[in-house]
């Protein structure tokens, strides 16, 4: 038995069972979970690296299923630096307790960049029997116990503005911090600056409806047969902006938009990089499916990986 991609996709664009496009997830998402890697909800560790906590904002703007479904239904976070009560080093030693207690069972997502100098200590994360521990060390520590990790962000799963030219840091982002430490754990890459809320939580269900089916090891197998050559979830980062643009035609009927406040043109002159990237904004759209980027300004590519050298300028004139 496999998870056929045909599954994967409806699970993730709401095409069955009469769903709209703005759900974007089957109504049967937490039956899915009844069964986990845990035999309850997953546990989930967040660690937040360099970045500015887009990603955990983005999340908890999640709206189907909301956020206190995916977090009293869907999994069980037991630490992220940003939403729990707990602080300091009991919260720290809990985490630890849990990737001991469910080693190889639990799911590590990282949010933001990993800072290599200076023996990692450029991200001091917290104490732990009063000895400081640093983003690298949790890393390597916990990446090596998880289950999976998911890469959130552009930061965490390619470097973003923190790997950019200037940084002092030797920031990396996850797959290469694994690669240079020899951590095996499989990484599932969630770019976006941040990633809409539907990437990270249809990734996270359908990782576990491939693990209910297949068991952990198979399961995490058949999520890594979907991905692309940039470790993206091919159903969500697929297609490309411009080839499905509504913009498209004036594009080639050479209507190009000379300032932002001319809207019904195509912006393609003004700097927008559609033509090089693939998410699916311009179907799934942002806030609660009210817009998205090129709507009102441009798209600055921010899901790719040479983002944000290699997308720069963002806007031309």
């Amino acid at each position: 038995m496999s998870l056929k991609r045909r599954d994967f996709m409806k699970l993730c664009t709401g095409t069955v069972a009469g769903i709209g496009i703005s759900q974007m997830f089957h109504p049967a998402v937490h039956e899915v979970l009844a069964g986990t890697v845990s035999g309850s909800r997953p546990p989930v560790l967040w660690l937040q690296g360099q970045g500015c906590t887009g990603c955990s904002v983005s999340l908890l703007n999640t709206v189907s299923p909301s956020i206190a479904d995916v977090l009293l239904k869907v999994i069980s976070l037991e630490f992220h630096p940003t939403v729990m009560a707990w602080e300091g080093e009991p919260a720290m030693e809990h985490m630890y307790k849990i990737a001991d207690k469910f080693k190889g069972q639990f799911f590590l997502a990282v949010e933001g960049a990993i800072p290599m100098a200076a023996d990692g200590k450029y991200c001091i994360i917290g104490e732990v029997k009063h000895k400081e521990v640093s983003m690298l060390d949790a890393m390597v520590e916990l990446g090596g116990k998880a289950a999976a990790v998911l890469a959130l962000g552009t930061c965490a799963a390619y470097g973003g503005i923190p790997m950019a030219k200037g940084q002092l840091t030797d920031s990396m982002p996850v797959s290469k911090v694994f690669a240079a430490k020899g951590v095996k754990t499989p990484v599932v890459n969630i770019p976006g600056c941040p990633p809409h809320p539907d990437w990270i939580v249809g990734t996270l269900v359908v990782a576990l409806q491939a693990i209910k089916k297949l068991g952990l090891q198979k399961g995490l197998a058949e999520v890594v047969k979907i991905l692309d050559k940039a470790g993206r979830p091919t159903p969500f980062f697929g297609k490309n902006i411009h080839d499905n643009c509504p913009y498209l035609q004036n594009f080639k009927d050479s209507k190009f938009s000379a300032t932002f406040t001319k809207k019904e043109d195509c912006r393609y002159e003004l700097g927008c990089k559609g033509p090089d990237t693939n998410a699916d904004c311009f179907q799934r759209k942002w806030n609660n499916g009210i817009n998205w980027c090129v709507q009102n300004a441009v798209c600055i590519g921010c899901v790719e990986p040479n983002f944000p050298d290699g997308k720069s300028p963002f806007y031309e004139s």
